[in-house]
């Protein structure tokens, strides 16, 4: 979808590997394994990518298991295409996908990083720590694998 008077093009899909890590770091996420990236994206249950003439310089994603629980990941844009509403465009397109394809009954989440948080909740998205619940996250290489033992009692 192209707005008039402007050279961004939103389209549905998921960008290369090459071009997921490219759109992360440039905007200041961290960068992922490329054999990482590979396995992950053609399990996105929908993505955009923006481009502006031609060239990508923002996405999102949205990854679950297509029923009870969804989560909005890797929503980005070039700094140098900051501050036009284009993370807005992008939201608003997850946002549309989430509306039209997803039980009613459907868990959406995301991690809100800094003022990310004040357009996250345009869309509706709410801080967890309000009703009664916290987010949590694990890193992979984070933690021993002894530490991960979950043999013993809770």
């Amino acid at each position: 979808m192209t707005m008039a008077g402007d050279h961004y093009e939103l389209v549905a899909g998921v960008p290369s590997v090459d071009v997921f890590r490219r759109l992360r770091t440039d905007a200041g996420l961290s960068d992922k394994d490329p054999e990482a990236v590979a396995l992950a994206l053609p399990n996105t249950w929908y993505g955009v990518v923006l481009r502006y003439a031609g060239d990508p310089i923002g996405m999102g994603r949205i990854i679950g298991d297509g029923g009870t629980a969804f989560q909005v990941v890797d929503i980005c844009v070039h700094p140098a295409h900051q501050g036009r509403g284009l993370g807005r465009r992008i939201m608003a397109a997850l946002t549309a996908e989430l509306e039209r394809r997803a039980p009613a009954t459907a868990y959406v989440s995301l991690i809100a990083d800094g003022p990310a948080r004040f357009l996250y909740e345009k869309f509706g998205f709410a801080d967890t720590a309000g009703h009664g619940s916290i987010g949590m996250y694990r890193v992979m290489s984070a933690v021993p694998r002894a530490a991960a033992d979950v043999s013993g009692p809770a």
